[in-house]
């Protein structure tokens, strides 16, 4: 079981408090939340990373553009930072260009600079998908398209084992709360054709009516862009924290089969 998995099963089980050293003893009490939360940040940096931990985030994903070396320099600075706030930190990383030249040795070099997981946009080189890495896993962001073939096409990635899991990059907005049964299983319909364990883009201002409408995609982390103040980027984790172990505990008093559901 990978480092991806470990979250998503963490995130739905409480964490003793109790522990070895007067560290152990201090350390507050983590309730169990209907998914794992996970922020991404768009600078590679080690001050938000760690913040972010501090706040009260399960793991990071940074972005990279394929190009910009003197950032990719600092990742395993940022990386470090955040694990000095939480041991159990999953790192990720999106890559978003330069495909060209990513070969097996910058997956390596991304592995021992403390990188969990990699995120791969569909348009990606289907090569790197090849490149298994151990103690590396791969996520392939999947968008959301109109067309009744879409599930089916989107099924194919299936195929490939060494996937981990799924970024659902559904962009939704406004009042989720809204959507109709309808319009859900329309998102559903592309949910359940990847079976992937799946990390749904979510807004910061997240209501309680719009977390119960997205936990019916059956996600297993929410993933929250950093803004771009640090001050408020706090307040949204501590609140989406918040908001998670309430559907949580919720589900679990109205539904107790699902209570121990990854």
């Amino acid at each position: 079981m990978g480092k991806l998995s470990d979250m998503f099963n963490q995130a739905r089980r409480a964490q003793s408090s109790g522990g070895i050293g007067f560290v152990g003893k201090n350390k507050p009490l983590t309730k169990p939340r209907a998914a794992a939360l996970v922020v991404e940040l768009p600078a590679i940096d080690a001050g938000s990373a760690e913040s972010a931990i501090k706040s009260g985030a399960d793991g990071l994903l940074f972005t990279w553009n394929g190009k910009d070396a003197a950032s990719l320099e600092a990742l395993k600075e940022a990386i470090d930072a955040a694990q000095t706030s939480g041991e159990n930190v999953v790192c990720g990383l999106h890559i978003t260009g330069g495909w060209e030249k990513l070969e097996r040795e910058n997956f390596e070099h991304f592995k021992e600079s403390g990188v969990n997981y990699i995120v791969l946009p569909l348009h990606a080189p289907a090569r790197l998908l090849a490149l298994q890495i151990k103690d590396l896993e791969l996520v392939v962001s999947v968008p959301m398209h109109e067309g009744d073939m879409y599930p089916i096409f989107i099924r194919n990635l299936t195929a490939f084992d060494n996937i981990a899991a799924v970024r659902l990059d559904f962009s939704l907005a406004g009042d989720v709360s809204t959507m109709s049964i309808e319009d859900i299983l329309r998102y559903r319909a592309v949910r359940e054709a990847v079976r992937f364990s799946s990390l749904l883009n979510v807004q910061g201002n997240l209501s309680e009516a719009d977390a119960y409408a997205l936990m019916t995609l059956d996600v297993q982390a929410v993933i929250l862009t950093a803004s771009d103040s640090d001050a408020a980027t706090k307040k949204q984790i501590k609140a989406l924290r918040e908001l998670l172990e309430k559907v949580h505990q919720e589900e679990k008093e109205t539904m107790p089969g699902l209570s121990g559901k990854a």
